[in-house]
Formats: structure tokens, C-alpha cells, sequence
């Protein structure tokens, strides 16, 4: 055994041996100094620890305290009755007190007395009970908020051990709190019945074995039971404070100085008002200014010197983040950040701040929204956040829209015009500056306020440069939606499916497809502007055919055919019959005996002069049908409308491609134009 722990051993021997063996006086005195200099240590180290587990021995501490005490209060009330003496110590106290009238200080005891055991156990008592039983309950999550922690891989398998190993023994020590205030109030109760048995025993004691008159023997008696009980006293008080000190404090990043003065001082304003408040009632009440101006002053000045250091603190820091801006800029690491793309942007000149400044009436950014909510309903995508700024390096009214970090489109807008679009015949009396409609081509005219009544009653579509851009960025978005929907955009739809079909979605997902080759799917469904919305069925589809074939190009074509009433709604809308162009049955066995396998799925293969024919067959067919008015739509068969699709897209990405098994067939089809070789 260490002597460190043989001596701890030995002194808690020695406490309980105090209660029945008696003490000398000499010896007595010390001890009660040491008593008080413990109390005085405990309170100390309470007030300066952040956490209550690096107090942790507390409870343990308290208890061998107040045995201490109570080993005392044993041995001078032994002394006091047996010699009428208890010490210098105890003599002090009580002269000190109580002077020359004892019943001031029995007063001042009681004062003592009921302070400690009315307010200060209580109260710690009951702070010890709260905190114990909030810990215990609030276990379960801490522990759940762990896992979850190392599952997400936020924290190592060590540091979750580490706090778990924290929330017990914050546990424990709260428990041990509990129990072991109930030993502070056990002593107060003890301190109190020891002062009426030391006034009563030692009235008695001193009137019948030391033949003192009553008047002598209540005066001596009464000193050194005062003195005792203040001796015995204080200590409690203080380890009383320090346990409720322990067991108040919250989370904090220092200890109680610094959270006193960080926390209370941290308003100078109001210290101002304090002071007014004490200099007017000293000059408007009996309390006279003598005693109130100085004190007003002194917090006057406090709050003055207060106020100039948290200016001085907030310079510095403010330089401190400016230093670290610039480090951070220096560091190889900041780098890293520029690695970040955006999926959409949007940048513009200077000129055109107002679109999206709401302090000059822009609305851009609630447009942005609306879009989000358009492209939502029509399409089925989320989109992402669109990254909106400025950009100096741009023509005051130019605008550009990027898809990941590349431009797509750009365009120009001259704010306080606008923009208006020929019917098809122009008018001559409509003057405007000649530009080109951004979204689809078209020509346009920028055109003035004055001008725009005009414009429309000759049958222009005029729209504002807001307006403009809105359709514009939507367009771009409806485009280039395949390139927006990523794994982590799947995974998202599929999440919010999986809340309503759980089956389907583990039906699916992982045994049949995988989130990539769902992914590829829904891309090549939005690259043709096929609505991803009814995703459900969708994943029906996938899950009945995807154990046949991985291939997405197939799977795409069976997907469109379970999607044949919504394909047929958004090509024939309200009407009944729809104007196509058809293929020949030579162009279509060409194609299908030209289709060639491999690893990375089917495709068709012609030789440049056969697909440039029939480009150009294609093209005159659809310009026969653009200049009678009707959308451009290509019926094939099923069997070939995937290799048609991969021979146009490139040059006629806009041209629909259906087959006969993605119509409904109570659609009346009209051939208006056959593509033949």
C-alpha cells in the first residue's frame, strides 16, 4: 500500500475513533483549523472546475467531511461538558461573536443554523434529486445520439467509447449527489439537537459538578456552545455552497469567475442604467448622496471601462478573422473549396442588379422559386439550388446560365423594355430594337413603354425582361434535366417513395436494380422530356422487368410503354388524333439490320452516306409539318424506336420519337409524311 493511501486509511480510522476516545485540547484546536481550512479548499475547487466530473469524488468527499465534523462537534462537546473548556479556537469563535452579550451571539447561530438547513441544503438537496433523475432519463437518447454518431462515421469507435463511458459516470455522480446531500442535512439537523444539548447538559453540568452559580454557568456554558457550534458551522455552510455550486452548474466553457464576469458584466449599457438608478435614490430619498453617489460612480466607471474593452475585444477579433481569412487563403487546404461545382448558375452584369436586388423591386428570386415548384410538378426533379451572382466580367445586361460549371446559354436584357414577339406578320408601325427571343430563337423586338400598347393590339407577345429570363433559365433546366439528376438526387425520390411503398422500393433496390442503373433510366426518360413524376410506377415497371435485363436502353423502352396514357396526354393534350410522320418499313428493316450487340448494350450501326440520307429525309419531313403548324413527332415501331432515337438526337434533339404501343389507342393517328429511302 502506497503511503499516500495508508494515510487517508489512518486519518478515516482516526475520525471514527474521535467519537469515542477524547481528544486533547491542543490537539482539538488544530483539528478545528483543519476542518475549516478543508471547507475552504472544497469551495474553491467548486467554484473553479467548468465540469462537475472533474470534481467527480465530491460525494465521496462530502460524506467524510461531515463525519469529520461531526467527529468534532463529539469531542468539544465532550470537553465542554466534562472540563468547561473546548479550546482556544472554540473560545475565540464564541468571544468573537458574541462579545459581551450572549444573546447576540446565540442569535447569530441561529441565524447561521437556519440559513444552512432552510436554504442552502434544501435547496442543494432538491437541485441533487432534479439533476439525478433528468440524467437518468435522458440516458437512452444520449446513448441513441452516440450510435447514430458512429454509424454516420462522425466519430471513432474510441471516442464513442469515451462518451458513453462520460454519460455513466455523469449518471453515477448525480445519483451519488442525491444521496449524499440528504448526509448535509442530516448534519444541520445533528448541529441543531448537539447546541440544546450543550446548553441544557452544560447548565445542568455546571451548576451541580463545578459548583457554578446558574447566572456563570449559563454565561460560560453559553460561550463555548455558540463558539462550537459556529466553528462546526461555517465549514458546513461552505461545503453546503460548494455542493450546490457543484451540482447548479450547466454546461460552460469556464468556471465560475469567468462565467460571472463573461456572462453578467457582459452589458455595460445596463450598468449604466443601475447607476442612474442608485444616484436618484440617493438624491431623491433619506438615503442622502453620501452613500449612493460614490457607488453610482464606481459602476459608472465600470460599465465605461467594460464598454471600451469589448470594443477593444471585438477589434481584435475582428482582425483575428481577418488574419485567418488570409491564412486560409495561403493554405494548401483552401484550395479544396474551390473544387466545389454548382449544378445550375446563374450570372450577370452589373446592369442588371435590379433583377435580383428586392430593395429596386426585383423578384428574381421568388421566380427562381416558382421555377423549382414548375419543374417539380412538370418533371418530376427537384431541382437544385441555383447559384445566383454577379459577374464583372460580363456586359452590363448580359446573362449566361451555366450546368455544372459549364455555359449553356446566355442572352441579353435591357431593363425598362420590353420584350416583344411577332405573330407572324410583322407590323411595320412597331419600333423596337431587333434582338433574338433567348429561350426558343425566335426574332424580337426590345421595345419601350410607349410602344407596348401598341405592340399588343397588333397581336405581339409582349413580356418583361424578368420575365424573359424566368422562361429562359426554365427551358434550360426542362433541357438539361437528365444532366441535374445524379445517384444522390435518386436516392432522395427514392427515399420519399420508400415513406408510402416500402415494398416496392426493397423489392427493387438492391436484388433487382442497383440506384445507378435506376439513375440511368429516369436520365434517359428526362433527356426526352418524359415526366419522372409518377415515379411508382416507374419502379413497378423496373421491378417486373429488371430481373430480365439490365440493359437501361430496354428497360427505358418498357418504362415508356407503362407510361403510355401519360406520353399520350402530353403529345395529344385535349384532342383526339395527333399528325405524325411515319417510317417506311425499308427504312425500318435497314435499322433493325444494322443493329449490333455488345458488352455495353445494343446500338445501330450505318454507314455515314445511309445516315445522312436519311437525316435529310427527316428533315424535309418535318419542315413539311413545322410550316403547316404541327409538332414535329416521328411514329415507329416498337422495335426500332431506340435505334431511331440514337441515330437523331444528336442533330434533332427536340424531335419526339414515339411507338405505336406507347399511344393510347383511342388516338386517331394522321400520317402527314413518310420517311423513305
Amino acid at each position: 500500500m502506497k503511503p499516500r493511501d495508508l494515510a487517508i486509511l489512518i486519518g478515516i480510522i482516526g475520525i471514527v475513533l474521535m467519537m469515542v476516545v477524547p481528544v486533547n485540547i491542543h490537539i482539538l484546536d488544530i483539528l478545528l483549523v483543519i476542518n475549516i481550512s478543508l471547507a475552504l479548499m472544497i469551495i474553491l475547487v467548486a467554484m473553479n472546475t467548468q465540469d462537475a466530473l472533474e470534481f467527480s469524488i465530491f460525494p465521496s468527499l462530502l460524506l467524510i467531511t461531515t463525519l469529520f465534523r461531526l467527529a468534532l462537534n463529539v469531542s468539544t462537546t465532550r470537553n465542554i461538558l466534562a472540563e468547561a473548556e473546548a479550546g482556544r479556537v472554540v473560545a475565540a469563535f464564541g468571544s468573537f461573536v458574541a462579545g459581551d452579550n450572549v444573546v447576540v451571539g446565540f442569535v447569530v447561530f441561529l441565524i447561521l443554523v437556519v440559513v444552512q438547513f432552510i436554504v442552502i441544503t434544501k435547496g442543494s438537496e432538491r437541485v441533487a434529486e432534479v439533476a439525478a433523475r433528468f440524467t437518468l432519463d435522458a440516458m437512452p437518447g444520449k446513448q441513441m445520439s452516440i450510435d447514430a454518431d458512429l454509424n454516420a462515421g462522425l466519430i471513432n469507435e474510441q471516442q464513442a467509447k469515451d462518451r458513453r463511458s462520460k454519460i455513466e459516470r455523469e449518471a453515477d455522480f448525480y445519483g451519488a449527489m442525491d444521496g449524499a446531500s440528504k448526509f448535509v442535512k442530516g448534519d444541520a439537523i445533528a448541529s441543531i439537537i448537539i447546541l440544546i444539548i450543550n446548553m441544557l447538559g452544560g447548565l445542568i453540568i455546571g451548576m451541580l459538578f463545578h459548583d457554578m452559580p446558574i447566572a456563570e454557568a449559563a454565561k460560560t456554558f453559553s460561550m463555548l456552545t455558540i463558539g462550537d457550534g459556529l466553528v462546526s458551522q461555517i465549514p458546513a455552510l461552505l461545503i453546503s455552497t460548494a455542493a450546490g455550486i457543484i451540482v447548479t452548474r450547466a454546461a460552460s466553457e469556464g468556471n465560475l469567475a469567468h462565467d460571472l464576469t463573461s456572462q453578467i458584466l457582459q452589458h455595460p449599457k445596463l450598468l449604466y442604467v443601475v447607476a442612474v438608478t442608485i444616484a436618484l435614490l440617493g438624491i431623491f430619498t433619506p438615503i442622502g448622496p453620501i452613500a449612493t453617489l460614490p457607488i453610482a460612480a464606481i459602476i459608472a466607471f465600470g460599465a465605461w471601462k467594460m464598454q471600451k474593452n469589448i470594443m477593444k475585444r471585438e477589434e481584435q477579433d475582428e482582425q483575428l478573422v481577418e488574419q485567418q481569412e488570409i491564412e486560409e487563403v495561403r493554405s494548401p487546404e483552401s484550395v479544396i473549396s474551390l473544387l466545389q461545382v454548382d449544378p445550375i448558375e446563374f450570372e450577370f452584369g452589373y446592369g442588371l442588379i435590379p433583377l435580383a436586388d428586392t430593395q429596386q423591386g426585383g423578384d428574381l428570386l421568388d421566380r427562381i422559386i416558382m421555377i423549382r415548384r414548375q419543374c417539380a410538378l412538370e418533371l418530376g426533379l427537384v431541382v437544385p439550388v441555383i447559384r445566383i451572382r454577379d459577374n464583372i466580367q460580363l456586359k452590363p445586361n448580359e446573362y449566361v446560365i451555366k450546368i455544372k460549371g459549364n455555359m449553356v446559354a446566355h442572352g441579353e436584357l435591357l431593363l425598362n423594355h420590353y420584350l416583344a414577339m411577332s405573330p407572324g406578320i410583322d407590323d411595320d408601325s412597331v419600333l423596337g430594337i431587333e434582338t433574338t427571343e433567348p429561350a426558343f430563337g425566335l426574332p424580337a423586338l426590345w421595345i419601350d413603354d410607349s410602344m407596348k400598347e401598341r405592340a399588343e393590339m397588333s397581336g405581339y407577345t409582349v413580356v418583361d425582361p424578368p420575365s424573359v429570363v424566368a422562361t429562359h433559365l426554365t427551358e434550360i433546366i426542362k433541357r438539361y434535366a437528365h444532366e441535374l439528376l445524379g445517384r444522390q438526387e435518386t436516392k432522395a425520390l427514392i427515399d420519399n417513395i420508400r415513406e408510402s411503398y416500402p415494398a416496392l422500393v426493397d423489392d427493387l433496390i438492391p436484388s433487382v436494380l442497383s440506384i445507378g442503373d435506376i439513375q440511368k433510366v429516369l436520365a434517359k426518360l428526362l433527356k426526352e422530356k418524359i415526366s419522372v413524376r409518377d415515379l411508382v410506377t416507374i419502379l413497378e415497371t423496373l421491378a417486373d422487368y429488371g430481373t430480365f435485363t439490365k440493359d437501361p436502353e430496354i428497360l427505358t423502352e418498357y418504362v415508356r410503354q407503362a407510361l403510355s396514357r401519360q406520353i399520350t396526354q402530353q403529345y395529344v393534350g385535349g384532342i383526339d388524333s395527333l399528325k405524325v410522320i411515319t417510317v417506311g418499313p425499308a427504312l425500318e428493316k435497314k435499322i433493325a439490320e444494322n443493329v449490333q450487340q455488345s458488352d455495353q448494350g445494343s446500338y445501330v450501326a450505318l454507314d455515314p452516306v445511309s445516315s445522312q440520307q436519311i437525316f435529310q429525309k427527316v428533315s424535309e419531313q418535318i419542315n413539311r409539318l413545322l410550316q403547316t403548324g404541327g409538332q414535329p413527332v416521328i411514329l415507329v415501331s416498337p422495335t426500332i424506336r431506340m435505334y431511331l432515337r440514337q441515330l437523331l438526337e444528336r442533330s434533332m434533339q427536340d424531335v419526339a420519337i414515339l411507338s405505336y404501343s406507347e399511344l393510347e389507342p383511342n388516338v386517331e393517328i394522321q400520317s402527314v409524311g413518310v420517311v423513305n429511302l
